[in-house]
């Protein structure tokens, strides 16, 4: 096989490539911007040491306390919707 033919390969599986994932978009399956419509963000963050922290992440409507630490990460607690907010006098 001559180098020609080894582009005109490549060329033809980058095409069908560009042509699936045309296809999907139109379909709704693959989206254009990734980060748009985001439903989780994370609120704060606490490190309790090198490789320890706490985690407080807003899924949706409630929001999640989160133990993270080299052997894993673990649900504390669901806190209510509000619960991510900041205070009224911080606020000021």
């Amino acid at each position: 096989m001559d180098l020609g033919q080894q582009y005109l390969g490549v060329a033809v599986v980058l095409g069908m490539l560009g042509m699936a994932l045309w296809w999907l978009r139109r379909r709704g399956f693959a989206a254009a911007a990734p980060g748009r419509g985001r439903r989780m963000q994370t609120i704060d963050r606490l490190a309790l040491g090198p490789q320890h922290s706490l985690h407080l992440v807003r899924v949706g409507e409630s929001s999640l306390l989160v133990a993270c630490s080299p052997s894993g990460c673990a649900l504390l607690q669901t806190l209510p919707p509000d619960a991510g907010d900041p205070p009224a006098e911080a606020a000021r």
